[in-house]
């Protein structure tokens, strides 16, 4: 392997996965998925304001508040 070719080998082991993110489009209320960097833009309608869907995760925060009787 030549230099060039080990160091992205090297970036590419090192570099996390890249994570969607689901948006919703604020005009159609189609769901897109967006990378990092990408322009946000509605795949539909072309639309540029989009709402960052809700998660369904549970805080950590949340978890005492809800074992109270």
């Amino acid at each position: 392997m030549d230099g060039d070719s080990q160091q992205q080998v090297f970036q590419q082991k090192l570099a996390p996965p890249v994570a969607e993110m689901a948006y919703i489009c604020g005009e159609c209320g189609v769901e897109n998925s967006l990378k990092p960097r990408e322009p946000v833009r509605c795949k539909e309608c072309g639309y540029r304001i989009m709402y960052k869907k809700r998660t369904k995760r549970i805080r950590r925060s949340m978890i005492p508040k809800l074992l109270e009787p």
